[in-house]
């Protein structure tokens, strides 16, 4: 992914920008496929859990079931899409938010420096670095989806459980307790308070 380019055997092609990976996990049948390795799921940005519909979404997915298909029409163009993609890369980052997104990370590392001994048990090891890079850039993304320049630290707070769940490698106690990543993330985001910026500040971290 990270390379952009697929290699089979002893051809390599370049994948067309823009590029991106989807996976999904059926947590029912399992049986003939196996977990990805620690490290290539942490090159996701995102793992996005998607729970069963209401009961209004659910009567909306049938009633579209039994409707002739639609139409699909074009909602974004190529170009469009690299403009926004432009536009996240100018998003202002203050450095106390780029603190505030590798705080949360090295709190699930060294959960006893932020006053979280309580999760030592529980997590083998935490989010890499790579989480902090990915939840500042997913929180860049966000500003630009809420209209504005810059972000703000409830914009990596809010997206903290979607960038960091699946980077958590949690222990035997933790899955024999049923202690889940979004419970630890949920400890980890009370016990570390989201800053206050001043947005007048124009260097970026």
């Amino acid at each position: 992914m990270q390379e952009h380019q697929v290699t089979i055997g002893d051809r390599t092609w370049p994948v067309p920008a823009p590029f991106l990976v989807l996976a999904t996990q059926n947590p029912i049948e399992s049986e003939g496929t196996y977990p990805l390795p620690e490290a290539q799921v942490d090159r996701f940005m995102m793992k996005v859990v998607v729970d069963y519909p209401s009961f209004a979404e659910e009567l909306q997915v049938v009633a579209r079931a039994l409707a002739p298909d639609p139409t699909v029409r074009r909602v974004i163009s190529l170009d469009q899409l690299a403009g926004f993609q432009a536009q996240v890369d100018q998003v202002y980052v203050d450095r106390v938010v780029a603190e505030y997104a590798v705080a949360l990370c090295a709190a699930t590392r060294r959960p006893a420096a932020y006053n979280l001994a309580g999760l030592a048990p529980y997590v083998a090891y935490g989010a890499s670095p790579r989480g902090a890079i990915n939840l500042v850039v997913a929180a860049r993304a966000l500003a630009v989806l809420r209209g504005r320049g810059y972000v703000l630290p409830q914009d990596v707070a809010e997206l903290a459980r979607d960038v960091l769940r699946h980077r958590l490698v949690l222990t035997y106690q933790a899955l024999a307790e049923g202690v889940g990543a979004d419970q630890l993330l949920t400890a980890v985001l009370a016990a570390i308070p989201a800053p206050r910026i001043d947005l007048a500040r124009e260097t970026p971290a």
